[in-house]
Order: structure tokens, then sequence, then C-alpha cells
């Protein structure tokens, strides 16, 4: 009796004193200074660790890792040290007493030593946690999922039940940190109608989050990467974000930033413009630490000044010996966006990379391919290399993707020639291609033809089969499309001359089967693709235009310049003409100092080929202050980018001087233009040469006619005459040109040339030959831009003559005659002979 109750008594003591002696232990571990403290530690207490102790080790030693550097980091050494070993064994037979929030915390930091995925201790959490994955909450289950994201298993079963737990809890789910952890690790498995939720449930939570929660905004634009949604008012939310924690943001945070931005395309020249203020600070501090400088070169570069360009390249010249094999491939991208043409520096880089292509990824040696052929790199025994490690790696591929990379990298390489191991692998593919995979086996089978000087029938055989079969492939696919979800997937990869050629007709087609499901939400895609086809289809635009009059509340005004291109290109006014354009420039007005200043000039001139010209925008736009943003933006375009802007910028001013002078809106490119046109500008083509001929026969003489000349303004006339009152010819002084040559612009010293210089009741008339681009594909309409020049022209006072192409090269106007009195009729009138 006495001696149970003692060994009782004793018992009791032992479960009184444990508390403290845990606590105790705990307490020593957390006051640690380093690693080999809490090791020590581990040692003397192996026997006695209890389950809150080796959670509370784990968090310490991850704690400390945390604290330091990206150089100072040693997650090898305390990973291989023995007493982290032993911590692994002990921890193991305490799993089942740990609650759920050491439980998973510790499997998360043992992944972050990065731990084998099949090691016991990792594979015993893991499981421990399956069994208790319904009881988790909201938080212990985020970190669980980005654990099993650690190790890749975005399709397991684990991590469907994971996606399914939340689809049933997001309306209790409160904190945005977790949903945002979540969100990243399940967007492989969620459908269409669950991404929408989890996107509006992040826009109400969005609102009660702390502007420092840089982390979350961040996981937020990776989930909307990963589901290819760019959804613009959480990323705005998400940039104003960035933009107010600027100087808190480091270098990996920014770089990031910048390629989720690029992936989304999504462009925000405020946050641009702060972040490389924000890099050109991180400039000394990098020096001598070749990855942090490579990465902030790779960053700031594209986007730098040109004295930071020059002092980054200077920097980078000094340590090129010392790169790494990813080190190099991240500099020659970063050269390829800078438009290099430092010819010792590229060298440098190519030297590095040559010798590290074997270990390079398929992807990876195409990068190099296109970089170099960007900086119009040229060396011989590294084009040799690349062709043969590409054909030895085709031979053993077996995947569309990569056989698509492969073949892409290949067809760029100097060699014109079609390889036939490229040929071979492609037809063994085939029947598992999607449609961005035979699009780009097109775009290579095309860069092949175009390429190769001389072209054996054989060869010729070759690839006329073989576009037989990716046309065949193709129009499969867009059959098996039930949905205009499916058929967009597919619609998205079509580009080049496959879109034009083989498949204009039926995509558009398919899209009009599918008319009715265009919506708010998808309205912006279609309008994006009808852009690049050339084809008028007024079912289509029709449907666009009411979906937007309709549901403009669904649309954000970040969209409305791709809904409105398509018909601006093709000239097309929809039914609700008046209400279209309201809806769209009433959604634009309150946005006007948010959205970039390149995307508002593209848009005034869109707007401007369909005459439509709303006072408030322009008047914001033709301001001091905008025009000085437009130029910061413009110093970090690329320079062809930088010069289609500032052409376009020319063309809206012309089009609002020209029909809204009431705007009062000055003309301030004359200088411009005159550096833009004071060049060369061509030969005259063959249909223009022939009309050359035929107009100095129809007018009397070389010097009735002037080609190639400038209206005001600064319109190319293709060629101009002037009739007197009674219809007959004027002649010029000397400024005809011989046809065939090279053809010069001519301007009179004022750009604003008066009328009155012309006789009384003459005419000056300007005629225009319009090829195939000034017409719609499928039916001989008039596109906007050739539209809106004879608009103006007229304007000016010409009379404007226009001949399509598919009228001079009719069987009516086959022989010289009948063109002779077309052009008679056309000049002079019905009754002239």
């Amino acid at each position: 009796m006495f001696r149970l109750r003692g060994i009782s008594l004793l018992s009791w003591r032992a479960f009184q004193l444990r508390p403290f002696s845990c606590e105790s232990l705990v307490i020593r571990m957390q006051n640690c200074t380093d690693e080999e403290q809490v090791f020590d530690l581990i040692e003397r207490n192996t026997a006695t660790l209890s389950e809150q102790q080796v959670g509370c080790a784990f968090n310490v030693l991850w704690q400390f890792q945390k604290q330091k550097t990206s150089l100072e980091k040693n997650v090898e050494c305390v990973r291989n040290h023995p007493q982290f070993l032993t911590l692994c064994n002990v921890t193991t037979n305490h799993i089942q007493a740990m609650s759920d929030d050491t439980l998973v915390n510790v499997l998360y930091s043992v992944k972050q030593f990065a731990v084998e995925s099949h090691h016991p201790l990792v594979e015993a959490l893991i499981t421990e946690a399956w069994k208790r994955l319904e009881r988790f909450d909201t938080n212990v289950l985020s970190v669980f999922s980005n654990c099993l994201a650690d190790q890749h298993l975005y399709f397991s079963p684990l991590m469907g039940k994971i996606a399914d737990i939340v689809n049933r809890n997001l309306e209790t789910i409160q904190d945005l940190r977790a949903l945002s952890v979540l969100m990243v690790s399940i967007s492989s498995l969620i459908s269409h109608c669950f991404q929408e939720r989890l996107v509006n449930k992040t826009e109400l939570l969005f609102d009660d989050v702390d502007a420092s929660k840089v982390n979350s905004a961040r996981r937020i634009l990776l989930f909307l990467r990963n589901v290819k949604c760019s959804y613009y008012p959480l990323l705005e939310r998400c940039n104003r974000v960035f933009i107010s924690n600027m100087s808190h943001l480091d270098l990996e945070s920014i770089s990031r930033i910048f390629s989720l931005y690029q992936s989304l395309q999504f462009h925000s020249f405020e946050f641009i413009d702060m972040a490389r203020r924000r890099l050109a600070e991180m400039i000394p501090g990098s020096a001598g630490h070749p990855a942090s400088f490579v990465r902030l070169f790779a960053t700031l570069g594209p986007v730098a000044e040109p004295e930071i360009r020059k002092q980054l390249k200077s920097a980078l010249l000094l340590m090129s010996e010392e790169l790494t094999s990813q080190q190099a491939l991240t500099v020659l991208g970063a050269l390829g966006d800078m438009e290099n043409r430092n010819a010792h520096l590229i060298k440098k880089i190519a030297s590095v990379l040559y010798k590290h292509l074997d270990n390079y990824k398929s992807i990876e040696l195409l990068k190099i391919i296109q970089a170099l052929s960007c900086l119009h790199f040229q060396n011989k025994e590294l084009f040799v290399k690349l062709r043969e490690l590409i054909l030895s790696r085709l031979e053993a591929s077996v995947t569309p993707s990569e056989t698509s990379v492969l073949v892409s990298a290949l067809s760029m390489l100097p060699s014109p020639h079609l390889s036939e191991t490229a040929v071979s692998r492609i037809e063994a593919v085939l029947p598992q291609c999607d449609f961005k995979a035979l699009s780009d086996f097109v775009v290579s089978l095309m860069r092949w033809i175009q390429n190769d000087p001389v072209c054996s029938a054989s060869t010729t055989r070759k690839q006329l089969n073989l576009l037989q079969k990716l046309d065949h492939w193709g129009h499969h696919r867009l059959q098996q499309c039930s949905s205009l979800a499916l058929l967009w997937e597919e619609l998205k990869s079509l580009r080049g001359e496959w879109l034009h050629e083989s498949f204009v007709e039926e995509s558009v087609a398919a899209l009009q089967r599918h008319v009715e499901e265009i919506d708010g939400t998808n309205v912006a895609k279609i309008a994006s693709f009808l852009s690049k086809t050339n084809y008028l289809s007024t079912p289509l635009l029709d449907r666009i235009a009411s979906v937007v009059v309709q549901q403009i509340e669904k649309i954000h005004p970040f969209s409305i310049h791709a809904i409105i291109l398509p018909f601006s290109i093709l000239n097309y006014d929809p039914p609700q003409r008046d209400e279209f354009f309201g809806a769209c420039v009433q959604c634009l007005n309150s946005y006007v100092g948010t959205l970039d200043p390149v995307t508002l000039v593209f848009l005034g001139f869109s707007l401007a080929t369909l005459e439509c010209f709303p006072e408030d925008l322009l008047k914001k736009m033709f301001n001091i202050e905008f025009l000085a943003r437009l130029d910061s933006q413009l110093e970090i375009l690329p320079s062809t980018l930088s010069a289609r802007v500032q052409f376009r910028l020319m063309e809206l001013n012309r089009a609002v001087c020209l029909e809204c002078p009431e705007y009062q809106i000055p003309w301030f490119h004359d200088r411009f233009c005159q550096g833009h046109y004071n060049k060369d500008i061509g030969v005259l083509n063959g249909a223009q040469q022939q009309i050359y001929k035929m107009l100095a026969e129809v007018l009397g003489g070389l010097r009735c006619v002037k080609a190639s000349t400038l209206s005001a303004y600064y319109h190319i006339v293709d060629f101009e005459c002037i009739l007197d009152k009674r219809k007959k010819p004027l002649p010029y002084g000397s400024h005809s040109i011989t046809p065939g040559k090279s053809s010069r612009i001519y301007w009179e010293s004022n750009a604003w040339r008066a009328e009155s210089s012309l006789p009384p009741e003459s005419e000056r008339i300007a005629l225009d030959f319009l090829d195939v681009r000034a017409f719609c594909s499928n039916i001989p309409h008039l596109k906007g831009k050739s539209a809106m020049k004879k608009r103006h022209l007229e304007i000016l006072g010409y009379r404007v003559i226009q001949v399509p192409y598919f009228e001079w090269n009719s069987m009516a106007l086959s022989t010289k005659d009948a063109r002779m009195d077309y052009l008679r009729e056309r000049i002079f009138g019905a009754d002239k002979s």
C-alpha cells in the first residue's frame, strides 16, 4: 500500500516538474545566439526532448537562417550537422503527440533546410498531417499546402483534398495572408468558377488589408499568373501596395514583381519609375557580389537611364569572367532587352555561354539563340556547337513541348536548310500537339522556307506535306472545341501567316458559333483576337458592342483599348455606335490619370480613326504634364516601340488639328515630321511604277505629276497633280522622279501650304494606290487608316482618288489601254476620252 503510494507520489512530482523543465529548455533555446548553442542543448537533452521542445528547436534554427543575407546562409552546413540528424530522429517519435500547429511548422522548417522528400521524418509528418487535414484551421492548412507545393505536389490527391476544403469553407476565411498562400498552392487544380470565387473573395479581404502586406500582394500576383488571369482591379490594388512600400522592397522582391508584371502584361509606369530609383541605390552594395549584381543588372538595366546603363555595363565587364552559366544566361537576356551594342561585352558573355552549353536546358538554348539573334551576334563556332547539341537532343525528344522548343531554336540558327531530324520529330509528335505547339512548328517551318535561297523540289515537297499535316491537325483541334472557353485556349496561340492563310475563316466561324457566350469577362480577349485577323465579322463586332453597352460595369478601363481596336482597324461602326463609344469614353474618364500614357496615345489614335474625339480626354492628353510623363516613359521603352508611340502621337495630333480645330489644340510635330521624312522612303512598287508612267502619258508629261509628295500635315501622297478650271493639267517644276529609283520626299518651307498658291478654280488631286493591306481580308472594305487619310486630304482641299489593287489587277483592266481609260475617267470624269 505504502509502496504504491510512494510510486504514485513520485510520478505526480515528475508530472509536475515536466512542464517546468520543458518550459525552461524552450526558453534556453529561444535565448541561443547561434546554431551551435542549439545543437549543444539538443545533444545534452536528447533523451528527454518533448514534442514542444523539438518544435521550438526547428523554429529557432530556421529563424537564424531568416536573419542572414543570402550570402551568409549556411543551410547545407546546418542540415548535415550530426545533432540536426539526431533532432530529426527524435522528432519522428513525437509526431502523434504534436499539436496541429507544431506538426506543420516542423514540416515547414524541415523543408526549408532542403531535407529530401523521401526522408522518413518528412513522410511521417505528411502522413500524420493528411489524417488531421479536416480539422486544420486556415493558417495551418496554408502552411501545409505551401510545404506540399515546395515538393511540387501540385496535382497530388492531397492537394486536391486541400482545394476541396478551401472550396467548402471559402466564405468563412477571413485571413488574406493564409488565403493567398492557399490560392497559389491549389491554382493548378481549380475550375474557372472556383477561380472567380477566389478572386472575388480576395477583393473583399483586400479592403481590410494593411498596406504593408507586400508578401500577400505578391502571392496574389503569382496566383493570377498561374491561372493566366489579368484581373485589373486586383492588379491595381497590389500595385498600390508595392508603390507605398517601395522603400522596404529588396532586390529580390522588385525583381519578382517585374517578372510577374511582364507575365501578366500589366504596365505601371509609376512603379517602374520608383523601382528604378530604388534599384539605383543598390548599385554600390552589389559591387563585388556577382549573384546580386547580375540580378540587379537584369532588373534595372532594361529600364535604367543611359548613364546608369553605362555604369552597369562597365561593372559587368569587370566581373564577366566570374559568371556562372545561369548568370551568363540572365545577363544575355538583359542585354537583348537593353538593345545593347557593346560588342566586347557580348563577346565576353558568349564565351562564358560556350563553355556551359551542354548544361543548359532546351528552353534555355532557345533563349540563348533568340538573344544572340536580337543582338546580331555572329560566331560560327558557337552556332555550329549549338546546332549539333540541338540536333542530338531533338533525336531523343518525345514530348511536343520540348520538340517545339528545339525546332524553334534550330530554325533560328544561320543554316537555312530544313533538317530531316526536325521533320521526322515534328511528324512523330503531331497527334499530341496543342495549338501552341502546332503554331510554333508552322512559324519555324515558314522561317526555314523564307531563309532557304535554293529550295530543291524534294525539299519543297517535304515542306508542303508537313504544312498540310499541320493544317489537318489544327483544323481537327478547332473542331473539338465545344465552348468559347475551350476555343479561346486554342485560338490565343494562333499568330502570323498561319492565322491569316489557313485558319482565319474557320476561327472566325467558330467564334460566331459561340457568339452568345461573349460577355463582359471575355469581350476584351475576343476583340483582341479579331484585331489580328484583318477579317470583318459584323456579327462578332455587333455582339462586342452590345456587351459593352449592357455590361460596361464589368469591364475595366484597362481593357477599353483592346475592345475598340478591331473597330478602328477594320473601320466599322456598330448599330449602337453612339451608345458604344459613349460607354467606352465614360469608363475611361475617371481613369485618365491612372492609365499608362502610352496606352492613352494608342487609345486616342484608335478613337480618332473612328471619328470619335472626346474633348475632355484629348485636352487632358495634350497638356504639358501628360506629355512630360510620356517623355519619361519613352526613355525606358525599346527603340522600335518608342518610335511607334511617337508616330502615333503625331498622327493623333494631326487628326485633332484637322477634324476638331475648335478644340484649339496646337500642331507641334513639324520638326518631328521633317526629321522622320527627311530620308529616302523606298522604291515605287510594280503597280505604282505602272501608274506613274501612265499618269505621265494621261496628263501630258512627267512635269505634270508628282510622285511621293507630302501634303500639309505630312500625309504621303503617292501621286499628285493639279487641274485648272478647264481640267487641263498644270506642270510642276522639277520634282518628278524616275520610276524604279529611290524616291525622296519633298516639302515646301512652310508645311501649311496656302491654297491661294493655286490658280483660281483649279483643284489639287491626290491619287493613291491601295494594296491588299488597305482592305479587310474577306471583303473589299476600306480599313481605318486609309479611310482617315482620305478624310484628311479632303479637308486639306484635295480631290482624292483611291485606286484599289483588285480593280487595277482585274480582268477588265488587263490591257494598257483599259488602264489608261480608267485613269482618265477617274481624273477627268466620264466625258473625257
